[in-house]
């Protein structure tokens, strides 16, 4: 089931980049820290489901304002001639690395749980 969301995710992403014009340098700021908030809101969503406290509303909510509250602050930067968005960057960059942590070390765990489920198996046929 995931798979075939993320095919059609993929797909339809491919769609509209295709057929939509490009975005103009002026805009570039504001999708790039977009981008960068609802990639952290995904990766925190890949860590909600591995640990079985995933909701679909938190992450909806936060994917949203994570993305909204990242524009506002590149706006507020640009009209006061700051570059605040760069404080955002940084901690949705380091909230990502977090979260791709620790789906790193847990299918690191399942995988060394089969593997070694799998050599005790073995090890339990040439006794038996």
């Amino acid at each position: 089931m995931i798979f075939i969301a993320i095919m059609v995710g993929c797909i339809l992403g491919a769609l509209v980049g295709i057929n939509l014009p490009i975005v103009p340098y002026t805009y570039s700021s504001y999708l790039a820290i977009a981008i960068v908030a609802a990639l952290d809101s995904v990766f925190g969503g890949i860590t909600g489901v591995l640990k079985g406290e995933f909701d679909f509303k938190v992450f909806i909510s936060g994917f949203f304002c994570n993305a909204i509250l990242s524009i506002l602050l590149t706006y507020l930067g640009n009209k006061l001639d700051i570059d605040i968005y760069l404080a955002a960057i940084v901690v949705f960059v380091g909230r990502m690395f977090i979260n791709l942590t620790i789906i790193r070390k847990y299918y690191i765990d399942k995988w060394s749980n089969k593997i070694q489920e799998w050599k005790d198996k073995r090890k339990q046929l040439r006794n038996d």
